[in-house]
């Protein structure tokens, strides 16, 4: 998957969390929240876009785990369209060819 459709997809996640009625959003945040925290496990140090977009591309179905654990209670918190989605917006944003909302082009 490209990142320009990765990004596109995160973004959506991040607009449904936003958008999520107010009784629902904490179990929704601390879910999100968990699973940016397991993004930084699973890549380590300095990563670039690409390599987010690829790990999102070899599967997310580790997010559902992570959301039942976390909030077994909430099924609408293992909704990966909101939480998985979500946490990946987010943790782009620590990317070392992102800032400003968009990808840097990097030179030769």
């Amino acid at each position: 998957m490209s990142f320009e459709t990765a990004i596109h997809q995160w973004r959506d996640g991040e607009r449904r969390l936003a958008e999520a009625p107010p009784n629902e959003r904490p179990a929704l945040e601390r879910v999100t929240a968990r699973i940016h925290a397991e993004l930084r496990k699973r890549l380590g140090g300095p990563f670039t876009v690409d390599e987010l977009a690829d790990l999102y591309d070899s599967g997310t179905g580790w997010c559902l785990d992570v959301a039942v654990e976390v909030a077994p209670g909430a099924p609408w918190a293992w909704d990966a369209r909101v939480t998985c989605d979500a946490a990946f917006a987010r943790y782009v944003r620590e990317a070392t060819d992102f800032a400003g909302g968009r990808r840097i082009e990097m030179g030769p």
